[in-house]
């Protein structure tokens, strides 16, 4: 009785997330230099209108940026609690341990050096460099008689960022005037995105979302021990290399479509733990519908600082998050 009436309660957590979510959504496309009313928003849909600048702004720019939005933000919520179980590291995210770094060293690499302009072929450079980046990370945080730590594989993390972000660096400098090309995927933004930018990556993110769901239960199995998971038969090499490949594919479409947006990785899992628990059942569809609601929170705030300019979303991300970092780095270094 008392495990139903847990479980319905994270039911009813889920589907107030979900019209929190459905309500940032309405936001994003309303709100912005031009105020558009809602019920002009939903005229839009009805009676679409060519000649009416305000539809045109909704269909072609602000409903393809809320989407986009709704994408990276749930992608990098699961891929950040995805890594935080793995590792057992409460600090780890895509943007921390350097896979943000790694996947747009290379999508520069194929803008400066090789003239690679499609998305659809940048994507597969997103994933290379994200691959090789948490190849990286995991090898050094694992070198030494202790083996990995939650220490160790911060600072390799941030090793591996810092090395990723020189040669990037160092690339632009030799081709300065790729700069503009590349800047997007630098600072993180959502503004002028299209349609036509989400959908190449759109099945490697439904693909990995689904993977992700699936893997919630082993998750559960692993996070009790990997001794008890080999002794309840699960192939734990198995479910490891499987959420490696989900968080890459996650972070990958993530960064070719949106650049490096950080801390929605960081915060969000906790926030879901906290709400409900360490049921990863239940985590993976929270940090979805949390990471899609704050990252649309995020970018309806980036709006209006500058008006009529717009303060990046990586900007904005990067205000929430670095305090949350720097309290989770000194709660776990008192456990220490």
């Amino acid at each position: 009785m008392i495990r139903i009436h847990q479980t319905s309660w994270k039911a009813v957590g889920l589907v107030l997330g979900l019209f929190l979510f459905v309500l940032s959504f309405i936001f994003s496309i309303a709100l912005g230099v031009t105020p558009i009313s809602f019920g002009t928003v939903v005229e839009s849909f009805v009676h679409y209108d060519e000649a009416s600048n305000e539809h045109v702004i909704i269909q072609t720019t602000r409903l393809p940026r809320a989407f986009i939005a709704t994408a990276v933000g749930a992608n990098l919520a699961v891929a950040g609690a995805l890594m935080q179980a793995l590792t057992r590291n409460p600090l780890a995210s895509p943007s921390i341990l350097g896979i943000h770094a790694g996947a747009i060293f290379f999508v520069v690499l194929g803008i400066t050096f090789l003239s690679v302009t499609s998305l659809a072929h940048l994507t597969w450079f997103a994933f290379l460099g994200a691959g090789i980046a948490a190849v990286a990370v995991y090898y050094i945080g694992s070198i030494g008689r202790t083996g990995l730590t939650p220490i160790k594989i911060v600072l390799a993390g941030a090793a591996i960022s810092a090395l990723f972000g020189s040669f990037t660096q160092g690339m632009l400098v030799v081709n300065e005037a790729g700069l503009q090309d590349v800047l997007f995927w630098m600072a993180g933004s959502v503004s002028g995105r299209t349609t036509d930018m989400l959908l190449p990556v759109l099945p490697y993110m439904l693909c990995a979302g689904i993977s992700a769901f699936a893997l919630a239960h082993p998750l559960n199995i692993l996070t009790s021990g990997e001794d008890v998971a080999k002794g309840l038969g699960q192939r734990t090499v198995f479910v490891k290399l499987a959420i490696a490949v989900t968080v890459v594919c996650l972070a990958g479409s993530s960064v070719a479509v949106a650049g490096s947006i950080g801390f929605i990785g960081l915060v969000v899992p906790h926030l879901a733990r906290f709400l409900i628990g360490v049921d990863y059942r239940w985590i993976i569809p929270y940090s979805a519908v949390l990471g899609a609601t704050l990252l649309l929170l995020a970018d309806i705030v980036s709006r209006f600082p500058i008006q009529p300019e717009e303060i990046p979303i990586g900007v904005m991300t990067a205000c929430i998050g670095t305090p949350f970092f720097i309290y989770m780095a000194r709660k776990g270094l008192r456990n220490e």
